[in-house]
């Protein structure tokens, strides 16, 4: 089973994850890039102080200079990473995942995630116990400080918001606690924070913020008569939104909606998303001269391709959107607020903004797969729904299995950061993608029951 996943190592604490594994971690790491400093920060998680107290002695055990920067968002960590001239930047962090995990992502020295080919490096360094060590007097060393005023700097100084917003702003008891409130005070808004004490049990809600989770917030949007209710992840690199209304805001509506605002403003150029977006996006990006192009999922490989191809702006369904002007990491604060200056720039409610975007219908399901099968799961799937769906268009398979329907589609891939496969279908009407899911959980628990045999 590889150790590294799309966004890094992740699994249960003292399970998966443990000190141990921590440490080899770090010894790894000082012997991949040999030499530097580093920075470590680390979300509001109650393991993540265990497991950054081992990552920090792996780091030092191998000559690296550690500076640790307590806890911020993943976007913070990423962009101090390049903006201060580390050679490496982790995060302890599983992100939206719930409180009983844990994990660790890597940076480079310019704040772009490790990709497949240096994870599978450190693995291989992992696997080995090869590790270069440091003498006795060459240890490295570890200081603590805070420079995330530098990163609400850099939002301050990139916008200027004309009008005072009214935003419910829900950070989940996460790593945007203080510091999402802050920057939004600061930008001239009137703002109610609600689950804004840090606590790694996550009590006020989920870490995944979704149109369930989200329930209570929508309902302190409505009673309050905010314009905008904005939610993140437990690191930060997510956002949700609620408009005006109460309603929460479809994941790849917003996310097309914004491209297309992006690319107006460009006049046009490439923006980047994965094969699980919805078919609206290239529905609303088109007209703006947008040309589209799709990855793997996972924001380590949208982040590639917006460096690669020089897109303007690349995003996951997830609310996981990165802006390459700024710097290369989903960042979730910095999206919410360059999307009230979109909606500024507009004069458009919330609700007004994605009116135009196409609904269509997708569903989602995920269902339960050791990680070792996943492989041979995927393989047969690609038989099986070929011969379940024989009038499909076009089958994909850059990251699971992806066929294109007359009516809509289907994605099944492997989680990179649990043992399940997730299935979703989309199609143009509601009862249309309900008969292609039927159809393809059945191909799959025949696939499982193949499998078995």
């Amino acid at each position: 089973m590889s150790l590294f996943g799309t966004s890094g190592l992740r699994g249960l604490v003292n399970a998966d994850l443990t000190p141990a594994l921590a440490v080899k971690v770090g010894m790894a790491l000082g012997t991949f890039i040999r030499g530097g400093k580093v920075f470590v920060a680390r979300d509001t998680r109650t393991s993540g102080l265990m497991i950054e107290n081992a990552l920090v002695s792996g780091l030092m055990a191998s000559g690296l200079e550690v500076y640790c920067l307590g806890v911020l968002p993943t976007p913070v960590l990423a962009y101090l990473t390049g903006k201060l001239g580390a050679d490496a930047g982790l995060m302890i962090t599983a992100s939206h995942n719930p409180p009983q995990y844990n994990g660790i992502k890597i940076f480079d020295k310019n704040g772009m995630a490790y990709d497949k080919k240096r994870q599978d490096k450190l693995e291989g360094i992992i696997e080995g116990g090869d590790f270069s060590l440091a003498g006795w007097g060459d240890l490295g060393g570890v200081e603590y400080g805070d420079e995330s005023q530098l990163y609400v700097n850099m939002v301050l100084e990139s916008l200027r918001l004309d009008r005072k917003w009214h935003v419910v702003i829900d950070t989940g008891c996460g790593a945007t606690s203080y510091i999402a409130p802050e920057i939004f005070k600061r930008l001239g808004c009137k703002v109610k924070a609600v689950n804004s004490q840090p606590d790694g049990f996550f009590p006020g809600r989920s870490p995944e913020p979704t149109a369930e989770s989200l329930a209570h917030l929508a309902n302190i949007v409505k009673k309050l008569g905010a314009e905008v209710g904005i939610a993140y992840d437990g690191d930060g690199d997510r956002v949700a939104f609620i408009d005006e209304m109460g309603n929460f805001v479809d994941f790849d509506r917003i996310l097309s909606a914004y491209a297309a605002f992006v690319l107006k403003s460009c006049e046009g150029g490439t923006v980047v998303t994965n094969v699980e977006a919805s078919m609206c996006f290239e529905k609303t990006v088109k007209p703006k001269d947008g040309k589209v192009i799709r990855t793997n999922v996972g924001d380590v490989y949208i982040a590639e391709a917006v460096k690669k191809f020089g897109a303007v702006f690349g995003g996951e369904p997830c609310g996981a959107w990165i802006h390459p002007k700024y710097h290369h990491c989903p960042d979730g604060i910095l999206s919410s607020a360059l999307l009230l200056k979109a909606l500024e720039d507009e004069g458009k409610s919330l609700s007004e903004f994605v009116a135009n975007v196409p609904a269509y219908h997708i569903i989602r399901k995920n269902i339960h797969c050791k990680n070792e099968a996943k492989p041979a799961m995927l393989r047969r799937l690609g038989i099986l729904l070929k011969k379940s769906f024989p009038d499909y268009r076009q089958i994909l398979t850059i990251d699971g299995v992806r066929l294109s329907l007359k009516d809509g589609w289907i994605l099944v891939r492997a989680s990179g950061t649990e043992p399940l496969i997730r299935l979703t279908v989309e199609g143009e009407s509601l009862k249309t993608a309900e008969a292609i899911m039927d159809k393809a959980s059945a191909t799959i628990k025949r696939a499982l029951e193949d499998l078995e045999k």
